[in-house]
């Protein structure tokens, strides 16, 4: 059993001994010192939390640990029950509440759920923030609430329709646009949250015909939840059968959005962001960011703009930070994970769905032919397994140095930038394995450079 306490929150398997993987105990010690950081460090006369979960099968089970922690810490709780990531972070925003948590291992297999953990304004903890949590966890110091000053659970089913509400009041969604292209849209939401969230949508931006496949919010996920093309088979079948223009993919939290062309090719979800900054840029010129493991493609297509392109270190929050600090109209993660300010400073599938579906009537263009536009690149992304006794720290100085002569960044793990290609190196916040993540003008150049970097990884063993 395994448990990850990383800038992600806290993940973890379900099941085994009590001091193994995300038991009911973990829960317990780590929801009670999230609300003892979020007590102290609050300047707000709000005593609320907000707690939302995706569909997974120990969903049910976690979040009534979570509900009876936090009330018996004396917090009052806006339970939202089965909502999207980007749900609840609005949820947090529009309630006022101290912060939140997002019951949710995002990608991982149906045996995993993970504690993710928001601040006031719907966003992650910082790395220091979240590093205080752990050390109030550690120590054990938190206190609970008398019997008199216990907290209540306030449910509320109204946040679905108000997400979608405010994407589609967006500026850049021109909902009569997508109307009259008279889309066929094609859906996979693995078995959560978005089976109950992306036809809703969809009938509100107009489409009237939708092929939906495993929308079903039963937590048994038909296929691996993560949106690569690997695990879209399906879908890719589904586009060429049903003859629909788009297709649209999401994890189990729907954060990240993959896109099938009318050809049942994968458009490439990192040409997800792309695709969607290329549209906001033509509108509203502005910096854009993403991170360091984000493909090249967003700098090209910033560029082209007349405007400037930052990276940050891989992340959610650091990719949210770079963004304020460089007033980024739009920016987010090569995964698929694009993070519209207009709407908020959140990984949104919707939101994507909406400015893609708005670009692509506007362009009168098939996704194919739209994909054509862009800088061909092509990506390996490849792990390397950690077992205990591996000094990552002493890896990653090793191949910095062996680099030297490059161009190398190192405010995540370490990115070595060629003339025509790169390679970034870093350990994950989700699972113990070091990605290794290149990108070159073709896919045998790309799994090469990939390749040996791994070799030289193994060979320091």
């Amino acid at each position: 059993m395994t448990l990850i306490k990383s800038i992600s929150g806290i993940r973890g398997t379900i099941g085994g001994r009590a001091d193994e993987g995300l038991s009911p105990l973990a829960i317990v010690k780590f929801v009670s010192a999230y609300a003892t950081f979020i007590r102290k460090t609050s300047e707000s006369d709000s005593n609320r939390i907000v707690v939302g979960r995706d569909a997974r099968v120990s969903g049910t089970m976690v979040k009534h640990l979570v509900l009876g922690t936090l009330t018996g810490m004396g917090f009052d709780v806006i339970d939202i029950d089965l909502a999207t990531t980007p749900t609840t972070e609005m949820a947090v925003a529009l309630e006022g509440a101290l912060g939140g948590i997002i019951l949710t291992a995002s990608h991982n297999p149906k045996q995993w759920n993970a504690l993710k953990l928001l601040n006031a304004r719907g966003e992650f903890l910082s790395a220091e923030e979240g590093a205080e949590v752990l050390r109030i966890a550690e120590r054990e110091a938190f206190e609970y609430a008398d019997v008199d000053h216990l907290g209540k659970i306030i449910p509320d089913n109204t946040y679905k329709e108000k997400h979608i509400r405010r994407v589609l009041d967006l500026d850049l969604v021109d909902v009569e646009a997508i109307k009259a292209a008279n889309f066929r849209v094609a859906i996979d939401c693995v078995n959560s949250v978005g089976g109950l969230v992306l036809p809703d949508l969809l009938y509100a931006l107009g489409i009237k015909e939708i092929f939906k496949l495993h929308c079903a919010p039963h937590g048994n996920f038909s296929h691996n939840p993560e949106p690569l093309p690997e695990n879209l088979t399906e879908i890719a079948d589904l586009m060429r059968h049903a003859k629909a223009d788009v297709g649209f993919v999401v994890d189990p939290d729907v954060d990240r959005l993959a896109i099938v062309c009318e050809n049942g090719e994968m458009f490439n979800e990192e040409y997800t962001l792309v695709a969607v900054a290329d549209y906001v840029l033509s509108q509203t010129p502005g910096p854009t960011v993403s991170n360091l493991s984000s493909s090249r493609a967003l700098r090209d297509v910033t560029q082209a703009h007349g405007c400037v392109y930052s990276a940050s270190a891989v992340g959610e929050v650091n990719v949210v930070a770079k963004m304020r600090e460089t007033g980024a109209v739009i920016g987010g993660e090569g995964n698929g994970g694009v993070i519209y300010p207009a709407c908020h400073y959140g990984r949104d599938a919707l939101v994507g769905i909406a400015l893609f579906l708005t670009y692509l009537a506007k362009k009168g263009m098939k996704v194919s032919e739209l994909r054509e536009t862009y800088p061909a690149y092509f990506m390996a992304k490849k792990r390397v397994e950690l077992t205990p006794g591996i000094d990552i720290d002493a890896i990653l100085a090793q191949v910095k140095a062996h680099y030297e002569g490059e161009e190398v960044t190192t405010i995540d793990g370490v990115k070595i930038d060629f003339a025509d290609k790169w390679v970034h190196l870093r350990k994950s916040n989700t699972e113990p394995i070091i990605r290794v993540y290149a990108e070159a003008r073709t896919k045998a150049e790309a799994e090469a450079l990939a390749d040996e970097l791994i070799a030289f990884i193994q060979g320091l063993s």
